[in-house]
């Protein structure tokens, strides 16, 4: 199963992370989105999407630190939206399409933490030479 499962969970990672950095470049280069935009949420997502990719290559070359890439980008974006949630309950210039991306990525980083924890490959044993 982790044969199938890796490299699809790494395709997704890759290609999230791809898009985010289109995305978010797009918009700091002036593009409008169509709603009010929060700056510090925007750069924090444009620079995940570097997170992603590299946690990508580590899912598709079935690196050990993947598993705590994919944690971490999850538990990072959970924060997040915990804060833009709260922001956004105080009327903060936090739009709802921002709280649903922020929903979605972190949906998406949940599930490929999931996969990654466990399809990934046993720690490799340690030797006590004491």
């Amino acid at each position: 199963m982790q044969r199938f499962i890796s490299p699809i969970a790494a395709i997704i990672a890759v290609l999230f992370g791809i898009l985010t950095l289109f995305a978010g470049s797009r918009v700091l280069l002036g593009a409008d989105p169509g709603y009010k935009v929060f700056r510090p949420l925007l750069l924090y997502n444009t620079t995940m999407g570097a997170a992603y990719l590299a946690a990508g290559i580590a899912i598709w070359r079935n690196l050990r630190w993947s598993k705590f890439a994919t944690g971490l980008i999850f538990s990072l974006n959970l924060l997040v939206l915990v804060s833009i949630v709260l922001l956004y309950s105080t009327h903060a210039a936090v739009a709802v399409d921002s709280l649903r991306a922020m929903t979605f990525r972190t949906t998406v980083w949940l599930v490929l933490f999931v996969a990654v924890a466990r399809f990934s490959p046993p720690p490799a044993p340690t030797t006590n030479l004491a």
